[in-house]
Order: C-alpha cells, then sequence, then structure tokens
C-alpha cells in the first residue's frame, strides 16, 4: 500500500498520512528490470490512478518471470485444490523489461 497526501483527521486522531490501497510504489533494479522506467501514474493530488494501473496479481507475475518462473506453472496444493500465487489471473507487465 501507499500513503495518500493527506490524512482525514477528524476521523484519526493522529497526525500523519492515511493508506492508499489503490495506488503503491514498487522499486525495482537490475534483473531485466528496464532502467530509469516509470510505468504508472496517480492523479494530481495522489488519490487515484491516472494511468498504467497493474493489479498486484500482475506486479506478482513480473516478479516470477523475472526469477525465471512461470506464474501460471507455479502451484502449490492445499486443500486438495492446486492454487496459484497470482490466482486465476495475471499478466507479465512487459513494459518494464528491458
Amino acid at each position: 500500500m501507499g500513503r495518500t497526501p493527506t490524512a482525514q483527521l477528524p476521523l484519526t486522531p493522529k497526525i500523519g498520512r492515511d493508506h492508499h490501497t489503490d495506488g503503491f510504489t514498487v522499486w525495482m533494479a537490475g534483473g531485466g528490470v528496464k532502467g530509469g522506467h516509470t510505468h504508472g501514474i496517480t492523479d494530481d493530488i495522489g488519490l487515484g490512478i491516472a494511468e498504467g494501473k497493474v493489479h498486484v496479481h500482475d506486479l506478482h507475475a513480473t516478479i516470477l518471470h523475472l526469477l525465471g518462473f512461470d506464474h501460471e506453472a507455479l502451484t502449490y496444493r492445499y486443500a486438495g485444490r492446486d492454487f496459484r500465487l497470482t490466482d486465476v489471473f495475471g499478466n507479465v507487465v512487459r513494459e518494464i523489461l528491458a
């Protein structure tokens, strides 16, 4: 989770910023990641996603790809059923690959 640029002070007695469940920052370097690339932006005040939205399953699929794993083939068995780390969806974000 990221941080919002503001805090709801009447509802939150402590000083600080609220959690942002839609926007988050990940810094990646090396290992096949395109250098100096910024993917996605928030709106002017940092509350909404303006472009380049990536689901957390896409992020996980991309990290697994960079580690050399096929996220669709990587499964684990739980309660008699095979599960994937990226659930039933998730796409590698090719725009950030070198």
